[in-house]
């Protein structure tokens, strides 16, 4: 399958971009091509299922948890053992153990549990893809900065009193705050500029 997907897709390639030199193909040909072709979801309800998985998964479900012992203060469920090669076993837990492990699998507000990476990510589409789309003779549309009596919304607003707006001390690049940033926080009083 592999073989056939490889010699479409490069004769689709020459249709679009005829000017490509022949050791460009000549490369392409030299690797192995791995296709992944998965049975296409069946109808709507399963991809929202399927995204939902992801989306609104907790930690555990509760069918795998097997026993709670008020007494004892345990909680035993079933789990896979991958040191073992997958095995399914149980583990007994103390409530404390387990509530901590389950915390963890907790997100802070603010965070997503599905995030793009690569070309879909949202600093190469800012960065790249406006060259990307010219070079490909695409008609690049800007961006619409005029206020034409938009909707209100509350972005930026205050999440207590939803009414005052929140004003940006500090902006960090894409990977967060440096290491040192509390620690500069704390020993100055005065906001970070």
């Amino acid at each position: 399958m592999s073989i056939v997907f490889r010699a479409k897709f490069v004769a689709e390639l020459r249709k679009q971009i005829p000017d490509l030199p022949q050791s460009f193909y000549d490369k392409l040909f030299k690797h192995k091509w791995v296709v992944f072709a998965k049975k296409p979801f069946r109808n709507t309800a399963t991809v929202v299922e399927y995204l939902g998985r992801y989306t609104h998964k907790i930690a555990i479900s509760n069918y795998r948890i097997k026993d709670i012992d008020y007494v004892n203060k345990t909680v035993t469920f079933s789990m896979k053992d991958y040191r073992n090669h997958g095995k399914k076993t149980t583990k007994t837990l103390s409530t404390k153990e387990f509530i901590r492990r389950f915390s963890l699998h907790i997100l802070p507000r603010g965070f997503t549990r599905i995030r793009h990476f690569g070309i879909l990510s949202s600093a190469w589409k800012k960065e790249k893809l406006p060259a990307l789309q010219q070079a490909l003779g695409k008609k690049i549309i800007a961006k619409n900065t005029e206020d034409k009596g938009a909707v209100s919304t509350f972005l930026g607003r205050c999440p207590s009193c939803k009414k005052g707006r929140l004003e940006t001390l500090v902006s960090f690049d894409s990977r967060g705050p440096p290491a040192n940033y509390l620690k500069l926080i704390f020993k100055t009083k005065q906001p970070i500029k």
